[in-house]
């Protein structure tokens, strides 16, 4: 374990955590929200670091990022534990399951791997990166002095102060934005959409940056969620932010049915009145 950063101590042993939104108030003993930061006697540890679920040879399209490097791959790390609790999560087995049993992982190993493997870089995926905040920041800054390209899929759900201490050492993120409308992230997602609209507008001005929507059919999938959607990113990162409308199929503990390809096609369509670079995942 390592002492997270981005905590202070509170009354009664209590911690509270200061990396997300969540500010989760954490008694002695007990972990936050995220299940991977804990605190030990008055003192918050990361217990996922220098610990990973996931390596692999990604094809960077995968991430999905198609502006940024294309057609080459990228290794992919992820770890366990998430900051949201989203109810159809593609990834639940890492990011909700405590019976995960990580190996261990160095940042040195992480950079030496991706050099032996012919990646031009790292991406933190599969699990919500910033809950691996330590390790991540140690493993960019060391990628970045290799030579090495740093990606971050995430969702943007992360506190402006730890953001901007990493930001630097940061090439490229693919930002899920859930929906356009709190109320699917307070019912869906247990957290709010105002950090995750704050985080792109400001990684689009630091570094390159793709968004991706999940559409599920009877909760995000409205003419009117497609339209407020691509206006806000038109007006906030510009028309040319690529856009990535993505297929849901049932999973974890949403077994709505698969989203129709018809709807995927009727929210490009409504995209491309205002953004010149959609493009539909998952079909």
């Amino acid at each position: 374990m390592k002492e997270a950063l981005y905590y202070k101590k509170i009354e009664d042993g209590k911690v509270e955590c200061l990396l997300c939104p969540q500010e989760c108030k954490i008694a002695d003993g007990k972990a936050g929200f995220c299940r991977v930061r804990k605190n030990e006697s008055g003192t918050l540890y990361a217990l996922t670091y220098n610990r990973t679920t996931s390596v692999a040879l990604d094809p960077i399209e995968k991430k999905p990022l198609y502006h940024f490097h294309p057609g080459e791959h990228i290794l992919s790390l992820g770890t366990k534990g998430c900051n949201l609790a989203c109810l159809f999560c593609q990834n639940w087995a890492i990011s909700q399951d405590d019976n995960t049993r990580p190996r261990a992982i160095t940042a040195a190993d992480a950079v030496e791997e991706a050099k032996e493997r012919g990646s031009f870089g790292i991406a933190y995926t599969y699990n919500e990166p910033f809950v691996w905040y330590e390790f991540i920041l140690e493993s960019s800054k060391l990628a970045r002095t290799g030579g090495l390209k740093n990606v971050l899929v995430t969702n943007g759900y992360v506190n402006k102060e730890p953001l901007e201490e990493i930001l630097p050492y940061i090439d490229a993120m693919n930002i899920d934005l859930k929906s356009i409308e709190d109320g699917f992230y307070g019912k869906i997602c247990k957290g709010r959409l105002a950090p995750v609209l704050e985080t792109i507008k400001i990684t689009a001005a630091r570094c390159h940056v793709e968004i991706t929507n999940l559409v599920i059919p009877g909760f995000n999938d409205s003419d009117e969620n497609f339209k407020k959607l691509a206006d806000w990113i038109a007006e906030n990162t510009g028309e040319d932010t690529p856009l990535h409308f993505s297929r849901y199929f049932p999973c974890y503990k949403m077994d709505s049915p698969p989203t129709p390809i018809e709807t995927l096609e009727r929210a490009a369509k409504i995209a491309k009145r205002r953004l010149k670079l959609v493009y539909l995942g998952n079909v």
